[in-house]
């Protein structure tokens, strides 16, 4: 049964306060990887969020048009994975042809998109949750944009983190998992407000 939930709800409560990076730890690698570059940050997490977005949206309309009237759910996984291993490569060779310079800095991050485990946990959360199609649009959208925010938000940190004074002890991974830790605590400080578990 579809939850009664409005869309608009979900959007902002996936944006920020189950935000699916900072509340539900998916989607580490990359994020810590990538976000010592503001540009790099910047293109990659515009990626996870159409990529996020479009697999979330097909992986719905396939579980509930083909899988399950046809009792294959037991393949969703298989197909989940499939769609967001093909949308990743379109996504890659577009990049590449309109952005050579960006495609070259995300590097080997731009094809790991496939192995993101928020986009796979994003259409798994859809499924368990009975989410209908807009509801799916609005909180696979708010997701990817959420993902994108603490991306940023952690390249803007560590570029000021760059110029300032760290005890020697703290610097490089030491100094970036507390401040992710911090950012995590601020997002999820506002849980009670909006809330979609």
């Amino acid at each position: 049964m579809t939850p009664d939930i409005n869309p608009f709800i979900l959007l902002f409560a996936s944006i920020f306060t189950s935000n699916i990076l900072l509340a539900n730890f998916l989607g580490m690698c990359s994020f810590i990887s990538i976000s010592k570059d503001i540009k790099s940050s910047n293109g990659l997490g515009m990626a996870v969020t159409v990529v996020l977005t479009l697999t979330a949206v097909i992986n719905w309309a396939i579980l509930n048009y083909l899988l399950i009237p046809m009792n294959l759910l037991y393949l969703r996984y298989i197909v989940f994975i499939i769609v967001i291993a093909a949308t990743v490569q379109i996504l890659e060779m577009v990049i590449d042809r309109v952005s050579p310079g960006l495609y070259m800095s995300l590097g080997i991050f731009l094809p790991l998109i496939t192995v993101n485990c928020a986009i796979l946990g994003v259409a798994l959360f859809i499924e368990i949750r009975n989410y209908n199609l807009i509801q799916t649009l609005f909180y696979s959208f708010g997701s990817g944009l959420g993902w994108w925010l603490a991306i940023m938000a952690l390249a803007a940190i560590q570029k000021k983190l760059q110029k300032s004074p760290v005890p020697a002890g703290l610097e490089g991974p030491g100094i970036t998992l507390i401040t992710i830790g911090f950012m995590a605590m601020a997002f999820v400080g506002f849980s009670g407000m909006l809330n979609v578990q």
